[in-house]
């Protein structure tokens, strides 16, 4: 076995990741404290084909430094927007015909392992602070909310691995009959 190498991997350039087809499913980050955290969403954003990420309230978003380091260019790919806040945002995702549902602990919420969406759904997912999850407020803009399930003590993941693990999720209908 042997790792393959950047030509065998037919990554795409930055203009051909632009004009590709990406899924309907936006990212809206609230009030996340690192910048690393934003840059470590984008890239993963990229690595799915996401439409876009939505940065609010106190988020960092591009071009900033630190967003950069962890981002390694998808901050250049991946389109993002920023909003006063995340009422504004879920406004104008509501106008767009989203789907919007909050990723957190909460009454009612679906457990990921549960949740089915097909790959044409328009499907804006919000992510919140790294200590204190989405707003309430926030919460009660959604049409539902997502948990992730976890059998350890405590019962919280950083934002960027709660991402990568919601969009995988998301994304893996589009995986179907890929590489077989």
């Amino acid at each position: 076995m042997r790792k393959l190498s950047m030509e065998e991997l037919e990554r795409k350039t930055v203009e051909e990741f632009k004009q590709s087809e990406k899924a309907t499913v936006i990212v809206v980050l609230e009030n996340v404290r690192s910048a690393y955290n934003v840059g470590s969403v984008l890239r993963t954003a990229d690595a799915f084909l996401l439409q876009a990420v939505y940065t609010t309230g106190y988020t960092a978003h591009p071009p900033h430094r630190q967003i950069q380091k962890t981002a390694l260019g998808a901050d250049e790919t991946v389109t993002s927007k920023h909003f006063a806040n995340a009422a504004e945002a879920i406004a104008e995702l509501r106008a767009e015909g989203f789907t919007i549902y909050a990723i957190e602990q909460a009454e009612n919420s679906v457990s990921l392992q549960h949740f089915q969406a097909a790959p044409t759904d328009k499907i804006a997912v919000v992510f919140g602070n790294e200590v204190t999850g989405v707003e309430q407020s926030t919460i009660l803009l959604c049409d539902g909310c997502i948990e992730i399930p976890q059998l350890g003590m405590k019962h919280s993941l950083n934002i960027s691995v709660a991402a990568g693990i919601v969009l995988w999720k998301l994304s893996e209908p589009r995986f179907v009959g890929l590489n077989d």
